[in-house]
C-alpha cells in the first residue's frame, strides 16, 4: 500500500471521538516513528472565552502520539493508555489546530511516546509523554 492509500485509509476508519473533532491524518514516517495531525475545532469543545477544554486538548495530543505507532507497526490494533502526562504552555483557541506524535521507543509490548499541539498562532500550546502496551494481532 502506497504512503497516500495509508492516509486515505486512515483517514477514512478515524473513530467517531476523532471525526467529532474534525481530525485528519496529514503526514506521517513509518519509519521515523512520526504522525502529523490537523483539528478543526468548534467552540462547542471551548469553555471561557474561545479557549479549548484541557480534556480535548488532551483528545489531541493522545491521538497524535497514537496515530504515530499505528502508522508504524501496523500489527497493532490497540493501544490502552498506561500513563499520560500534559502540560498546558499556551491557550488553544478554536480554530485550526496541529498535533505532531513521535515514538520514542517502541518493544514488543511497550510504547513511550511524545506529542506536540501547535495553536493557530503557532505556538506550542501543549506537549504530552506517554506509556501505552501495544495489543498486536495475533
Amino acid at each position: 500500500m502506497t504512503k497516500q492509500e495509508r492516509l486515505a485509509n486512515a483517514n477514512k476508519h478515524l473513530p467517531p471521538c476523532l471525526q467529532i473533532l474534525n481530525t485528519r491524518l496529514v503526514d506521517f514516517d513509518s519509519e521515523a516513528g512520526t504522525a502529523e495531525l490537523e483539528f478543526d475545532i468548534s467552540e462547542q469543545f471551548c469553555h471561557s472565552v474561545n479557549v479549548v477544554q484541557g480534556g480535548n486538548v488532551t483528545a489531541m495530543l493522545d491521538a497524535a502520539m497514537s496515530h504515530a505507532v499505528f502508522m508504524q507497526a501496523t500489527d497493532v490494533v490497540a493501544l490502552p493508555t498506561l500513563e499520560l502526562k500534559v502540560s498546558f504552555l499556551e491557550p488553544t483557541l478554536a480554530g485550526r489546530i496541529t498535533a505532531h506524535g513521535r515514538v520514542i521507543k517502541s518493544g514488543r509490548s511497550i510504547a513511550f511516546i511524545e506529542g506536540t499541539l501547535i495553536n493557530a498562532e503557532g505556538l506550542v500550546a501543549a506537549t504530552a509523554s506517554s506509556t501505552a502496551k501495544l495489543v498486536r494481532r495475533k
